[in-house]
């Protein structure tokens, strides 16, 4: 009977370690509101897709853009909005959007972008934890000395699998055509450059199933080569070509999916179309063309990645 307490206690020990994988191996979902805001539509449309997408309990809620190009960029409206998505029942992460800064002036009639992120960062990312009624926490670039400015990439994690958001705006990645040195899309492509790499190290050596991405702008990372979305490309230069070309060379090495999530506006998709996964090997795409939709996980599955009541 001496051997009892002991086979008692490792047997505890090993009921525990079983719940902990039973727990990182559970199927969840969470749920993705695209920019109904810049799609045309009002604030109320906001509201109701925040209220919409924590219905079913999802492990969190990602919101990209805050507000339309032809709002205001003030920090009045800024701090409405923070209340409006800190009211969601589910812990709510804010990715930003180009509208919500990249196209902000000031009262001379000149660009105030890069004051107008600033103040964005004050407001939304101040802290180490998400928006809403739950909180979950989260680790974010700006903890790093040489990026303290870069608080709106974050990531988190769920059942072992890692989430970020990434600052890619749709406006061609914010790349100005001028003469000169184009300093916020060089100093934020360094510091987007140095957090994929953070993310895929991260994901290699926690043995994460799936690294999820969200952003405003679609990098194209599953378009053939050749094949382009900007008009008038021979003459443009591709603001996503680096961040496109790296994220598929980190892919190949990684063992897991990755998922990109943007939040494109629904007019640049076939009328009606449904949100839809679409794969280039292990590297998936997801297009928001409805104002929000909810992806289920499973991992150990084969597809890790599929949307409810959409195809996969």
């Amino acid at each position: 009977m001496r051997g009892a307490p002991r086979s008692r206690h490792a047997l505890a020990i090993a009921m525990m370690a079983a719940a902990t994988v039973a727990h990182a191996q559970a199927a969840f979902q969470f749920s993705v509101i695209g920019h109904p805001l810049q799609q045309g539509r009002d604030e109320a449309a906001l509201r109701r897709a925040i209220a919409d997408a924590a219905q079913g309990a999802p492990a969190f809620v990602v919101a990209t853009g805050i507000k339309a190009a032809s709002e205001p960029c003030s920090d009045k409206l800024y701090a409405q909005r923070r209340a409006l998505l800190n009211e969601s029942a589910a812990p709510m992460i804010v990715s930003l959007a180009g509208s919500d800064w990249a196209a902000c002036l000031n009262s001379a009639g000149r660009s105030n972008a890069i004051e107008r992120l600033n103040r964005l960062r004050e407001v939304f990312y101040v802290d180490g934890e998400s928006l809403g009624a739950r909180r979950i926490q989260v680790t974010r670039l700006s903890s790093s000395a040489k990026f303290r400015s870069y608080a709106e990439n974050m990531h988190w994690e769920y059942n072992k699998v890692l989430f970020a958001t990434i600052n890619l705006p749709a406006n061609n990645n914010h790349y100005l055509p001028a003469a000169g040195r184009n300093s916020e899309y060089e100093d934020r492509l360094v510091a987007n450059r140095a957090w994929l790499h953070r993310l895929f190290t991260l994901a290699e050596r926690q043995k994460m199933h799936g690294l999820v991405l969200f952003s405003e702008g679609d990098a194209r990372v599953t378009v053939d080569e050749g094949f382009s979305l900007l008009s008038s490309f021979s003459a443009k230069q591709d603001g996503f070509a680096e961040v496109r070309k790296q994220i598929r060379a980190l892919a190949e090495k990684y063992q897991g999916k990755v998922l990109l999530v943007d939040a494109q506006p629904a007019a640049a998709n076939a009328a009606g179309a449904e949100p839809a996964i679409q794969w280039r090997g292990n590297l998936g795409h997801l297009n928001m063309a409805a104002e929000w939709a909810e992806v289920r996980v499973t991992p150990g599955a084969a597809a890790l990645f599929s949307l409810k009541g959409g195809s996969d």
